[in-house]
């Protein structure tokens, strides 16, 4: 069986492609724009590893009666709640000024030797599994 084919034409065939090398420099193009963007995304979830701990403190200084209350209102995203001073000679009991928790009332005077005539108390709230610490309150006391 013989088939018969059209006669080829002899015009230039007009055949209009990508050069290879526009086609890698897109590739490139593509994949740098891509690893921008992933880049983008791990920084991202890193930012939020590192946050503060926050909790709420109520500290009171009664000057006339020598009084130190400090009372712990709410956690937020704090495990517990130390007292930390600046005063040289404060004898806290440790019992009573860590791990503070809601609710937790510490009252200290100077008439049971818990605090010098000035100084400054703090409240300082810790999430454990981090070990961050975070100043949330400070007073200053003058009962000279």
């Amino acid at each position: 069986m013989i088939v018969d084919l059209p006669p080829r034409s002899s015009a230039p065939v007009d055949r209009r492609a990508v050069s290879p090398v526009i086609g890698v420099i897109l590739m490139v193009a593509i994949t740098v724009i891509l690893a921008a963007v992933i880049a983008a995304f791990v920084i991202d979830l890193g930012g939020s590893v590192g946050q503060e701990s926050q909790a709420g403190v109520s500290i009171s200084v009664d000057e006339g009666s020598e009084r130190i209350t400090v009372e712990v209102t709410s956690m937020g995203n704090a495990d517990h709640v130390n007292l930390t001073s600046n005063a040289e000679g404060t004898n806290w009991p440790d019992v009573e000024t860590t791990e503070l928790q809601v609710g937790d009332v510490v009252t200290l005077t100077a008439a049971d030797d818990h605090v010098e005539e000035s100084g400054s108390i703090s409240a300082v709230a810790v999430i454990t599994s981090s070990d961050t610490e975070t100043m949330v309150q400070s007073e200053r006391w003058d009962f000279s």
